[in-house]
């Protein structure tokens, strides 16, 4: 009686261990898919002068400053949002993200997670200025302040 007690709890544990073992791997792999899906979305990085003609070409353009030192200078019609106070963070369940946006800074750490936290929010067409507003500015574009 006690050894076919055993045998039936051995394969209960079994069969137990085979459906959670199962059920794991499974969402491993959604977890897997999620991450290359999101592998696929980033933001596009570019130079001045493409942002310039975006800017020129592209009416709903959404420019956004994330830097501390937007009233010291400014590319034309930025709004700013600056990354450091929580300001992005704030606004960013607001934006319509249908629109396309440029992000831009005055280093590439917080340009980078700017745009990062754009795409991250499910904003489909991020661009990023190479080498933030000192490009702007080294290529001759006019700023605003």
């Amino acid at each position: 009686m006690k050894e076919k007690r055993l045998i039936i709890t051995g394969i209960i544990i079994v069969i137990i261990l085979m459906i959670s073992g199962c059920t794991s791997q499974e969402s491993d792999e959604k977890s897997d898919e999620k991450t290359d899906d999101q592998d696929d979305i980033s933001y596009i990085d570019v130079t001045a002068a493409e942002a310039k003609e975006l800017i020129n070409n592209t009416p709903d353009l959404i420019i956004i400053d994330v830097s501390p030192h937007y009233d010291d200078g400014h590319l034309p019609g930025a709004v700013n949002y600056y990354l450091g106070d929580g300001s992005l963070d704030e606004v960013i369940p607001t934006l319509d993200k249908t629109k396309p946006y440029l992000v831009y800074c005055h280093i590439d750490s917080v340009s980078i997670a700017g745009a990062e936290k754009l795409i991250n929010a499910g904003i489909e067409t991020v661009y990023r200025l190479q080498g933030n507003y000192q490009a702007w500015v080294d290529a001759g574009y006019e700023i605003e302040t």
